[in-house]
């Protein structure tokens, strides 16, 4: 019973980690769209969003060829949300709050995702940790800066710090002996709260320089 119910969490971090794709992926095309990029631009940066972090975390850690190259579903992911987004443009724009929450999902999922398979190779925990992060965050940084925006990391909101957060909890939780899918469930779980209880209450870190 053990083994179905490993399969099972794990049946499932793989269906949030395509939706995650899925979402990273709109919202490149989304942002590409503002600043008036063809298809193929769309389509560039929707695929650096959604697959820059995992692709620089493998190569980080000598994990080649990297995820993507071997499983084509996330490409056909890929192409597939720039298709909708391309079709439903006006509709998409008007479904942030269901994006947001995908969104937050997304991290959350690739920060695990990204944190175990550093783990697995022996990386030490708190690299681990920094490649979980990458992991989530890398494709937004590569997406804003292609497009000449100021990354959402490098702002007052709270971003990269919810994944750093959940990611040493995993650490904490799997030296403490609890079991890849119970500790998944509750990093992923803290990972969203604080990303919703930040946007919900405007929690972010100070500025260096604030206004005058």
């Amino acid at each position: 019973m053990e083994w179905f119910n490993e399969l099972k969490i794990n049946e499932i971090l793989s269906l949030f980690d395509l939706i995650g794709t899925f979402v990273f992926a709109i919202s490149g095309a989304l942002a590409a769209s503002t600043k008036k990029l063809d298809l193929f631009g769309a389509t560039f940066i929707a695929f650096v969003t959604a697959l820059g972090g995992g692709t620089v975390r493998d190569l980080l850690i000598g994990s080649t060829p990297v995820g993507w190259m071997e499983d084509i579903t996330y490409l056909t992911v890929i192409l597939i949300a720039v298709g909708v987004t391309f079709i439903f443009y006006e509709h998409i724009r008007k479904l942030r709050k269901t994006l947001f929450l995908f969104d937050t999902i997304g991290i959350a999922v690739f920060t695990v995702l990204g944190l175990q398979k550093a783990l697995l190779i022996n990386i030490d925990p708190m690299i681990a940790v920094m490649m979980g992060m990458f992991s989530a965050i890398l494709g937004g940084v590569i997406r804003d800066i292609l497009i000449n925006e100021i990354p959402l990391i490098f702002r007052a909101e709270i971003y990269a710090l919810a994944c750093i957060a959940g990611g040493a909890l995993f650490i904490v939780l799997d030296n403490m002996g609890v079991g890849f899918e119970i500790n998944a469930i509750i990093t992923i779980s803290i990972i969203i709260a604080i990303r919703i209880l930040a946007i919900k209450f405007k929690i972010g870190l100070p500025k260096i320089i604030r206004n005058e």
